[in-house]
């Protein structure tokens, strides 16, 4: 049977410490939370403050002994009483019995900033994969299936639940881990970045899913690094730098202080402006070159000269889909993306935001030949790129990926970046790596493994290894997922040395206040063309 929610649920962490095998100090020290029945927590701080490595302890992700030491306790009060022995209640002691993660997510549901990390990856429908835990436990069919229903429809996945989690956007996916942490009725339930990747949809979906989480008398904690609308309906900050409390207490006491900004904490304008249509650049486009890239057509490009010189970037006539037996032969029924057209000046900044699942990252992916579209063609400094190899056309386009596990492989933060600059730049290949790491903040960072960065400095790496190319096309997805204040000022940085230097930039994104600000114009990708916002 799915967990009774009338069995209110409480839970008590207090971590002294908590270290890392391996690492010379500790990740978190003295930081406690009370997470009480109905009620929102919201853990804060910037890239590297220690608030996902709480989120993961909270969640029984990370075990003291198996991943590090963990000096303290945690514990979960059902209807006011222990809930069980062991492993519900930890103290940290050597004695202790060890945490049994699958009693603690009996209790606990946690979806991790990672949102993909929590998928079973065995499952071939949504729908399965949200039955998963249920079937693990022996939920009767009748209530899985209603179970499942409900879910969806809160998640905004009922129309999903034939498709496979694999082709689902980054935004659908996160509310399909959210979805698969709610379905076994958890007393308490910890959201790490919960609104990353979503369009406006998806945000009031998620909000809504915690504000009837809530009323239910599920004990919530939200782990951001944004003082958004979701966090500042907790009744209770609690402000995280270096592993250690800064700051704890109502919302409006907090944003009075200076602590969120030294935290690295961004707080979210309630206003946002969208840029018109031929807003003049902060940095003049350098002298126009021939046309860098040329693609077929996205709809609604006209005016896309606007700043006046001739384009680096062109898609004329683009369509492209995945539907059919063959992935290479969509019917036209299928397509995703139909008649795109766009042009990008040397020195332009372009921002496309869309719903969910609209093509967006496919877009994006078209452009250096990740993929390769049903019809129309792409063009780099005028010559087509059928048939050209993806590394070749990498030279000149570069492609920040929306995850940036799918571009980190090497063995080293250096490594990364130099891998394939030797044969471009020969002897400089060094000096140009060095360079690009230290436009965003990772000059000191060289020796580390690219997954011992935290999220927001695997995604800085990722755009490293892009700059170090200085491509004349900038292809970037999501760019801004991830980063705190520190690193947004790192982004807008090396984006606007680019388009400096001459670089067409075509930005994918959700985050329209960065838009707002830095791009010269906003287009909508939906229902497979291109508009203006």
């Amino acid at each position: 049977m799915i967990a009774d929610r009338t069995a209110a649920t409480t839970l008590l962490a207090s971590v002294a410490s908590f270290s890392y095998h391996g690492d010379p100090g500790p990740a978190l020290r003295g930081v406690e939370v009370v997470a009480s029945p109905g009620t929102l927590t919201a853990v804060l701080g910037g890239s590297g403050s220690g608030k996902s490595t709480l989120g993961r302890i909270l969640g029984a992700w990370l075990l003291g002994g198996r991943d590090g030491t963990l000096v303290g306790s945690l514990q979960l009060e059902v209807a006011g009483h222990p809930a069980g022995s062991g492993p519900l209640r930890f103290a940290g002691a050597q004695d202790d019995p060890r945490i049994d993660p699958g009693a603690w997510a009996r209790h606990v549901g946690y979806v991790p900033q990672d949102a993909a990390s929590m998928l079973s990856a065995v499952r071939g429908t949504v729908e399965e994969e949200l039955a998963f835990s249920l079937e693990n436990r022996g939920v009767p069919r009748g209530e899985m299936v209603q179970t499942v229903a409900d879910i969806a429809r809160r998640t905004g996945l009922d129309g999903f639940l034939h498709r496979d989690p694999a082709t689902l956007s980054g935004g659908e996916l996160r509310r399909l881990a959210v979805g698969c942490a709610v379905v076994d009725g958890p007393g308490v339930l910890i959201l790490d970045e919960p609104l990353e990747s979503l369009d406006q949809a998806g945000i009031r979906t998620i909000v809504e899913l915690v504000r009837s989480e809530l009323a239910r008398g599920t004990a919530i904690v939200v782990l951001s690094q944004h003082a958004d609308a979701l966090t500042r309906a907790a009744e209770r900050w609690l402000v995280l730098k270096d592993g250690q409390e800064t700051a704890a207490g109502p919302p409006a006491r907090i944003l009075q202080g200076g602590v969120l900004a030294e935290s690295g904490v961004v707080v979210a304008s309630p206003e946002v402006i969208i840029p018109s249509a031929n807003r003049k650049p902060e940095v003049d486009p350098m002298p126009a070159p021939p046309p860098v890239l040329t693609l077929p057509v996205v709809e609604a490009a006209a005016g896309a000269t606007a700043i006046g010189t001739k384009p680096a970037l062109e898609l004329a006539g683009v369509a492209f889909g995945f539907g059919g037996r063959s992935r290479s032969s969509p019917t036209e029924d299928s397509l995703l993306l139909e008649d795109v057209d766009l042009q990008v000046v040397p020195g332009e900044i372009v921002a496309i935001t869309g719903p969910n699942g609209a093509g967006k990252s496919t877009l994006l992916r078209l452009l250096n030949g990740l993929h390769r579209p049903f019809r129309g063609d792409v063009r780099v400094a005028d010559e087509s790129i059928a048939g050209v190899p993806t590394g070749l056309v990498a030279r000149r386009l570069g492609l920040l990926f929306q995850r940036p596990h799918d571009q980190l492989f090497e063995r080293s933060v250096l490594r990364e970046v130099l891998f394939g600059l030797h044969p471009i730049f020969g002897t400089a290949a060094a000096e140009r790596a060095k360079a690009a790491l230290a436009a965003v903040g990772l000059g000191d960072s060289g020796h580390a493994h690219p997954h011992e960065l935290p999220a927001s400095g695997q995604r800085l790496l990722a755009l490293a290894t892009v700059l170090a190319r200085e491509p004349s096309v900038l292809a970037l997805d999501e760019p801004t997922v991830a980063l705190d204040a520190h690193g947004l000022e790192r982004l807008t940085a090396a984006v606007s040395a680019a388009a400096g230097r001459g670089a067409a930039v075509v930005m994918v994104t959700h985050d329209l206040r960065f838009a707002a600000a830095h791009a010269h114009r906003l287009l909508r990708l939906e229902g497979g063309r291109l508009r203006q916002f």
